[in-house]
């Protein structure tokens, strides 16, 4: 007759296996460990504490990013000359890689607490250095290509800055448990120590964080400063083909109070609205003028200009995938759009009495028009009959002339001078990007009676803070979002915002004590009550330190897997096969 041990002493633990289990393919109880991890897992965990580091700078900007999406894709179309949305793979990796990466840390951090081994798989292993040299390779190209970019990174902050506090201080406050759980139970006074030190020096640099952060959303109600005058860049780009005029009249649809616009000069001295350098992007000169695809725009006369369609390439491409929600007639009016002259967006701004904002690009030099283009575009803003009151001029070169001719002209820069170097030019008004401008400046210069004007914004939360910052209006390509944004997404008081932050500080620093003096009180009534639970799988490590790896795993073996004669033996039978006595866990040749 067969016995076996009572069942009970091998109860399933079907979550520590799972988290042995796809950590390091330890799913048997016997494969697992409490013995202190090695020193190549430790490095391991750093590294993987690294690159989920990384990894969590990478993901957040990009997703903060996304207000500029579009002028990525857009040096990626002039480098590859092919147009598509780069943003929709990095983002779909770096989600899938941050994602990944997380859910070990989180892995790891459990092994932690229940007093495992680190023990990460060799597949985990090549996982994270994958994810670590391709955000490394990112970073990289990003710094190379797009380095401006990164000033969304401190911009975004402080937006989010006050509620990121708040959600690392809370994160930090729940790994107490896991901090004060190690420290009252290891043996090394060295290692409680430096444990302790750096969970308190992260603990407190939390706390006095607030010091350092800083946002114009903070600020009292009475100070906030009129909504910012919208003006749409290239009209409304997101629901109509860029600089056609369909394009102009849906943002003004979207109540903007101007339009800015890219000026090319024709090769016959007509001034027309082109982003591109070359017409192949947002028309169909392949098809029409396939010899003269690759020529740049400003080599077209008007006349073959007025034959091209700037409308079907939105249709085909959607740039910004907005196509779907159109309907049959806005469908119908786009694929019929052509090239926009300046003249026309003229009319059309003096018609609805807006601001009209527009970048000249010289031509080159073996063009006719390369010593007139000031005076060509000067007349075609004479004959269209607006105001120049409406007209913000940004050329720097011929300014005197200009001024001359048309005195009530906008004068605008679109370099950052002084305030004093401003007043004394006669200038008036700043373009910028909206990186260039700090809210010190916006208040110095708009003290100065210097309006500014930033683009591109497009996310709400970016023209929120622009409009806590005191900025007089916005450039951008999303009047259909901004227009939703009757306030600021979020406006609080230094008093409120001090409050919450001390109240923060208090309820951690006492839920953090409470850990620490509920861990120490259990460890000490377990340690004077002497009643320590059966666990074969201590005692067998404790019993066989001195045992190689191999030993130590047939050994676990025989406890589980045993049957001796008629029955199964007991645990001392088990411990004097193995020359180990039970009772005092040490060998008993010793």
């Amino acid at each position: 007759m067969v016995k076996h041990q009572p069942l009970q002493v091998y109860e399933r633990q079907l979550c520590l296996s799972c988290i042995t289990g796809i950590y390091g393919c330890r799913w048997k109880r016997y494969q697992r460990s409490h013995d202190d991890t090695t020193k190549w897992e430790l490095l391991w965990s750093l590294i993987l504490l690294l690159t989920f580091c990384l990894l969590l700078v990478w993901f957040y900007f990009w997703w903060e990013a996304h207000n500029d999406y579009n002028e990525f894709n857009w040096f990626l179309y002039n480098r590859s000359g092919v147009w598509s949305d780069g943003t929709a793979p990095i983002l779909a990796t770096t989600a899938a890689g941050f994602t990944y990466v997380a859910f070990l840390m989180v892995l790891a951090l459990c092994h932690i607490a229940l007093g495992q081994q680190l023990n990460l798989h060799w597949l985990h292993k090549i996982g994270v250095t994958a994810a670590l040299l391709t955000t490394i390779v990112g970073v990289i190209s990003v710094n190379q290509t797009w380095r401006q970019e990164w000033d969304v990174i401190p911009i975004s902050l402080q937006a989010t800055g006050p509620f990121l506090h708040l959600g690392a201080l809370a994160a930090v406050t729940a790994l107490s448990w896991i901090v004060a759980g190690q420290v009252t139970r290891a043996e090394r006074t060295m290692f409680q120590v430096v444990v302790l030190l750096l969970y308190l020096s992260a603990l407190l640099g939390l706390y006095v964080m607030p010091l350092y952060i800083t946002s114009p959303c903070i600020m009292e109600p009475a100070d906030l400063k009129p909504r910012p005058d919208v003006i749409g860049q290239q009209g409304a780009p997101m629901l109509a083909p860029e600089n056609t005029l369909w394009s102009f009249q849906r943002a003004l649809q979207m109540n903007v109070t101007g339009l800015e616009a890219d000026v090319t000069i024709s090769v016959d001295g007509v001034p027309f609205l082109m982003h591109d350098r070359t017409l192949r992007r947002t028309t169909d000169v392949e098809k029409v003028f396939p010899d003269r695809r690759m020529d740049e725009a400003s080599s077209f006369n008007w006349t073959d200009l007025q034959q091209l369609n700037a409308g079907q390439w939105f249709l085909q491409d959607d740039p910004f995938w907005t196509v779907r929600t159109l309907s049959q007639h806005e469908t119908a009016l786009i694929a019929n759009q052509c090239v926009c002259s300046l003249e026309q967006l003229l009319r059309l701004a003096s018609y609805h009495n807006s601001t009209v904002v527009f970048r000249l690009r010289r031509p080159p030099p073996e063009h006719p028009c390369y010593d007139s283009w000031i005076n060509d575009t000067l007349q075609a803003v004479q004959q269209s009959g607006v105001p120049q009151s409406l007209v913000m001029w940004t050329p720097d070169e011929h300014r005197a002339q200009v001024r001359q001719q048309a005195p009530a002209l906008i004068q605008t820069s679109v370099e950052k001078l002084s305030p004093q170097s401003l007043n004394q030019s006669g200038i008036s008004r700043l373009l910028l990007r909206y990186n260039q401008a700090s809210t010190e400046d916006i208040r110095d210069l708009s003290n100065s009676h210097v309006n500014v004007t930033l683009y591109t914004v497009n996310e709400p939360w970016l023209y929120s803070v622009l409009w806590c910052s005191g900025v007089s209006s916005v450039s951008s390509e999303a009047p259909h979002i901004l227009r939703k944004v009757p306030y600021p997404i979020w406006l609080m008081r230094p008093n409120g915002y001090c409050l919450i932050w001390v109240s923060a500080d208090l309820i951690s620093f006492v839920v953090v004590i409470g850990i620490f003096v509920f861990q120490n009180y259990h460890m000490i009534r377990y340690r004077m009550s002497g009643m320590h639970s059966y666990n074969p799988e201590q005692i067998m490590l404790s019993a066989t330190v001195r045992r190689s790896s191999r030993d130590i795993s047939v050994m676990k073996e025989k406890l589980i897997f045993s049957e001796v004669r008629n029955g199964v033996g007991s645990a001392e039978e088990l411990y004097a096969d193995n020359d180990y006595d039970y009772y005092t866990n040490q060998g008993i040749g010793q």
